[in-house]
């Protein structure tokens, strides 16, 4: 099963890539505290239809190119 991730859009300005900008909760495992990570992903957005702000789902697939191996699956 491939994994989907929740993000929101940072930026659109490459042709039919977008950047996901993706929070998560972590627990310390020393103080457990829940610390806020953050990690973007460059997503395939085959029309260009998602702008800068938007919030998506991205879902992992065949690698596309160096460091792209997402998709864009739909807007939130």
């Amino acid at each position: 099963m491939a994994k989907k991730l929740k993000g929101m859009v940072v930026s659109d300005v490459m042709d039919k890539t977008i950047v996901v900008l993706v929070d998560r909760y972590v627990r310390h495992p020393k103080y457990k505290k829940y610390i806020k990570k953050r990690k973007k992903y460059k997503a395939h957005d085959e029309k260009n239809e998602y702008k800068k702000g938007d919030r998506v789902i991205i879902q992992e697939c065949r690698p596309i190119s160096k460091d792209k191996h997402f998709k864009v699956i739909e807007k939130i």
